[in-house]
């Protein structure tokens, strides 16, 4: 299943994509899409749906972020070996993992609008993964029953002030708006290999990142177990495991950054598109 979640900021509903592309509405059957929903049982609940028989959504609504209500966004550092070597990073031992507020998620076609003082906002596509089972010391070989699906996520990041402010990286992930996320979830049973996705990004229809998960340091279901080592993860979580080369930083032979009225378009295998306009605040 794709599930979605559709209408005005704050205000949106349920809904799923029919096997046609048509956007059908949910909203008898589910409150949101949140943890709350996203368990195995949960979902199969909506698969037993007859899809046919839901409202046809009309128009062309604005998309939010897939999952509601997320406890908590996850990100993991460095790990494409591609995107380490451009940045001239060691490969990590172990998974890299900083937080993004939850206030930065919008939807996947939303504004990103850079904050005031930015000189270095930068774009990074990444697979996320949500958790639909609480997950507490799972093993790698069990780590991807705890997921729900998969989506795609704008891990946009201001490289100034990740990196020249005195703390943690996430003071440059956590800015408003820098984290598109959808525009659907596909649930695991749609994603036959996580880790063989491929992955584009273009900047004002240049392409600028490609690439597949399967150069991934350490696959989704070892950061799932690595994770659950440390604390729970709980249904609703999301998960953005990182990003192949590409990203301004890395550009030869200076950085080149996004700046106002450009246009951000990613897609994933199987997982759809973004298409994100940068704004400046003022």
């Amino acid at each position: 299943m794709k599930l979605v979640r559709y209408g005005a900021p704050g205000a949106e509903k349920p809904g799923l994509i029919d096997e046609g592309g048509t956007l059908r509405d949910l909203s008898a059957h589910v409150s949101d899409i949140t943890g709350a929903m996203l368990s195995d049982a949960g979902l199969d609940r909506l698969r037993a749906l007859d899809v046919a028989m839901l409202p046809e959504v009309t128009g062309d609504p604005r998309f939010g972020p897939c999952v509601g209500g997320i406890g908590k966004m996850m990100c993991i550092g460095l790990n494409y070996s591609d995107h380490a070597a451009e940045t001239g990073s060691k490969i990590p031992e172990h998974p890299i993992l900083f937080m993004k507020a939850t206030s930065a998620i919008v939807g996947p076609d939303d504004t990103v609008v850079m904050p005031r003082g930015s000189q270095a906002t930068d774009w990074e596509i990444e697979l996320g993964v949500v958790i639909g089972t609480t997950a507490k010391y799972v093993s790698e070989a069990e780590a991807l029953d705890y997921v729900a699906g998969y989506c795609i996520v704008n891990d946009v990041s201001e490289r100034d002030f990740q990196n020249k402010l005195t703390g943690q990286w996430t003071k440059g992930k956590s800015c408003d708006t820098f984290g598109p996320t959808g525009p659907w979830l596909v649930t695991r049973d749609e994603v036959a290999d996580p880790q063989a996705l491929d992955m584009a990004l273009d900047v004002n229809g240049e392409r600028r990142q490609t690439g597949n998960t399967a150069t991934m340091i350490f696959s989704v279901a070892q950061i799932i177990a690595h994770l659950s080592q440390l604390f729970t993860l709980h249904p609703g979580d999301v998960i953005a495991t990182g990003t192949p080369p590409g990203v301004g930083l890395g550009m030869k032979p200076d950085p080149v950054f996004l700046k106002e009225g450009d246009v951000m378009e990613l897609t994933i295998s199987g997982l759809g598109r973004q298409r994100q306009t940068v704004a400046a605040d003022r």
